[in-house]
């Protein structure tokens, strides 16, 4: 089973997280590829995909927007898994929900999750350190790995169960 796993990130933490599914989709015996969004020219020699961003002022970013816009008939085709990461602090800031649905209607995905992300505030730009000391936001990883891990054998153990996709 081929699954492509690709996402946005701008600072490198959602990237982490999509190659911590990448490696459970791998010890479950699935082929794993991971790629950058603007890498991916077409997804026909996978039968699923995992697609991811980060998320900043509640939208995901264009890298990952942008891949649903060109391949959207060959996404919406084989079973797809979205995820965003973002949310930082305890309790989440920020607490607003992401909108993914017409990413989610478009490519028919069975699921998106939404995990918790990191902020490093030495990396970022001027505009972002502004935005995030107006949002009170408090440096820190706050990505669950296991919550991470769980969900990618969930994806597994789904694509296991499709004897039709493989």
């Amino acid at each position: 089973m081929k699954v492509l796993v690709t996402v946005a990130t701008r600072h490198g933490a959602t990237a982490e997280v999509a190659a911590m599914i990448a490696r459970v989709l791998r010890l479950r015996g699935m082929e794993a590829t991971e790629l950058r969004p603007a890498d991916v020219a077409d997804i026909e020699e996978y039968d699923a995909v995992v697609l991811g961003s980060a998320v900043y002022a509640g939208r995901w970013l264009a890298p990952a927007t942008s891949l649903v816009e060109r391949l959207q008939p060959q996404l919406a085709a084989r079973p797809v898994w979205l995820f965003s990461s973002g949310p930082i602090g305890d309790p989440p800031t920020p607490v607003k929900p992401v909108d993914v649905s017409g990413v989610v209607a478009s490519t028919g995905a069975i699921e998106h999750r939404l995990f918790a992300g990191k902020l490093d505030k030495s990396e970022l730009g001027l505009l972002e350190r502004v935005i995030v000391r107006a949002a009170h936001a408090s440096d820190g990883d706050f990505r669950d790995w296991r919550e991470v891990s769980h969900w990618a054998a969930e994806i597994a153990d789904t694509l296991a169960a499709a004897p039709q996709l493989g």
